[in-house]
């Protein structure tokens, strides 16, 4: 018979709708419940939803969540419930809350608060001073949350070497980006390892502007290694019967816990709780865990969630974009459709004198694969009362990028209009290569309300399409559209290559710069010729106030423009 039930429930909640989220969890604590759980688990401030940023310099905010936790509590039933929260004292605390029996329990302040890429919570939360450890019935467990376990020692070593803890109960708000699920769990069989302890890893699903949370959660034992695993990128209740005997043998044979010296040995409080009533074991068979993503499917996956959350989460139903013909436009697209059904995209064609009819009867072809509403607004007039109004000034030529960019912004303008006119959220469609080098127009295809691909490299844009059409067992993005050299068409006979070296070469010199954050030194002893590499580290510098401009978009890699990236506009870079 298993010594303890563990119920991981991987949810998603909303930032700010404490009501909505408590429901949520009251419904699935209940559920929990009925499963036979002794134990359920929730994410780290689900309560709140996460992260709630600035949100937490309110004082009514943290007032509002201690409120909505001491009703919570009064929800719950004959389960114990393990909830993230907002907690406010004499400073304001990243908190994992207990409640059992419509009564709160005991609270435990996260430690480690991170303070890097995406993370600022130096700036909004106090660190906690003390562990605590559960004991249900002579069962230890450890409560920690998200950060505290990606180190060794701190809270960890203080559970389990000076607390006793068995299990330990990790909540968990981590974001996805490409590569992060398998250095994830090597990370939790690792701290497992530490102890040894069992983890219990319940991690947050759903997006939040331009984060994506993929879930992921799973137990993980010592000796028999990952016990539980819930899917990625869906909700899931999961429920782990504990077996410890193993456990407690080989922690007698090798009690190295016991000489383990803590990192920050805080004083561990035993906060004794009544096991729920006898229940039969759940009858849980150990399955299989979820199949793994290929790398191009779980991108795929993280940015159809991110879309369709940021639209349901902001109030819309439908997107708007414009199609060009074009790559990008084309994966936009489809990406949209995968996210929110063909009846809630619709595209527009936006051809002026330079659209081949290449590019026509390509975006035509898509928008009837897509099953898409497809409008065509052709711009030659636009243009020309544009040019008319601006004869006097610039003369009767129409060559460089002063006329390639007002033909941009007139399609941006159009896109717009029909956004204010029916309510759509436009799409901008420009990628991570583009926004590096500046390649892109201020208001006119940088226009939008949501950026769907920005932190994808234009290699990424044609593996991801590839991936969709073969995922889909037939051409959903025509060949034609992945096979036709790059171009924005701004001009006669234009290629991207006319401004930009060529992506297989720029592409990997963007990865080092942006992504891993090397030099252009590093980059250049890698074997890249010095002068494409100083060349291409110069223009991602002086293309920040573009970025800064920029809709937010999905976050998929290591290092996305945004809050990852914090760069000055205004510099002289001694590098230079």
């Amino acid at each position: 018979m298993a010594e303890i039930v563990v119920a991981l429930a991987q949810i998603g909640t909303t930032v700010g709708d404490l009501e909505g989220n408590s429901a949520r969890i009251a419904d699935y604590a209940d559920r929990a419940a009925a499963a036979g759980a002794d134990i359920v688990v929730f994410p780290e401030l689900c309560l709140t939803g996460y992260p709630p940023e600035d949100l937490l310099l309110k004082s009514e905010f943290a007032a509002a969540s201690m409120k909505a936790v001491g009703r919570l509590a009064g929800r719950i039933g004959d389960v114990i419930a393990v909830v993230g929260f907002v907690e406010s004292d004499y400073d304001t605390f990243n908190s994992a809350a207990v409640m059992s029996r419509g009564r709160l329990l005991c609270s435990y302040r996260k430690t480690f608060l991170p303070n890097y890429g995406v993370f600022d919570e130096k700036r909004y939360f106090g660190a906690g001073t003390a562990s605590v450890v559960l004991d249900v019935g002579g069962v230890r467990l450890g409560i920690t949350i998200c950060e505290d376990i990606w180190f060794p020692g701190g809270p960890v070593e203080d559970q389990v070497a000076r607390g006793g803890a068995q299990v330990l109960l990790n909540l968990s708000a981590s974001p996805f980006n490409r590569g992060k699920y398998a250095y994830r769990r090597q990370l939790i069989a690792s701290r497992s390892m530490d102890g040894p302890v069992v983890v219990v890893y319940v991690n947050t699903v759903g997006a939040q502007d331009e984060l994506v949370f993929d879930g992921g959660s799973c137990v993980y034992h010592p000796q028999d290694g990952f016990v539980a695993q819930a899917p990625r990128f869906t909700e899931e209740l999961v429920l782990c019967p504990i077996e410890l005997g193993t456990l407690k043998g080989s922690r007698m044979l090798e009690p190295r816990f016991r000489y383990s010296s803590a990192g920050c040995p805080h004083d561990v409080e035993v906060c004794e709780v009544e096991r729920p009533a006898h229940r039969a074991s759940p009858a849980v068979e150990r399955t299989p865990g979820p199949e793994e993503l290929s790398a191009p499917e779980e991108i795929l996956l993280a940015l159809t969630m991110g879309l369709r959350e940021y639209v349901v989460k902001n109030g819309f139903e439908k997107v708007v974009l414009g199609l060009s013909g074009g790559i990008d436009s084309a994966l936009t697209a489809a990406l949209a459709v995968t996210a929110l059904g063909p009846e809630n995209v619709t595209c527009v064609f936006l051809p002026s004198k330079y659209t081949s009819g290449q590019s026509g009867a390509a975006a035509r072809e898509l928008a009837r694969n897509l099953e898409v509403k497809l409008l065509e607004m052709p711009i030659g007039d636009v243009y020309g009362a544009y040019r008319e109004a601006l004869r006097g000034e610039l003369g009767e030529g129409e060559q460089g990028e002063t006329f390639e960019n007002i033909q941009a912004r007139i399609r941006g303008n159009l896109l717009m209009a029909l956004s204010n006119r029916f309510g759509w959220l436009v799409l901008a469609t420009g990628n991570k290569s583009e926004l590096s080098m500046g390649y892109c127009t201020l208001y006119g295809d940088m226009a939008g309300g949501f950026a769907l691909i920005k932190d994808l490299l234009k290699s990424q844009v044609y593996e991801l399409s590839e991936h969709i059409n073969a995922r889909a067992g037939k051409e959903i993005i025509p060949r034609d559209i992945i096979e036709r050299p790059p171009t924005a068409e701004l001009r006669e006979g234009q290629l991207d290559t006319d401004s930009l070296p060529p992506y297989e070469e720029l592409d990997p010199i963007l990865e080092a710069y942006v992504e891993q954050g090397m030099s252009a030194s590093e980059i250049i002893a890698q074997g890249r010729a010095p002068e494409l590499v100083e060349r291409v580290v110069a223009v991602v510098d002086s293309n920040e106030y573009k970025r800064r401009q920029a809709p937010v978009g999905v976050k998929i890699t290591p290092r996305a423009f945004g809050r990852d990236w914090r760069m000055p506009i205004s510099m002289k870079n001694p590098r230079r």
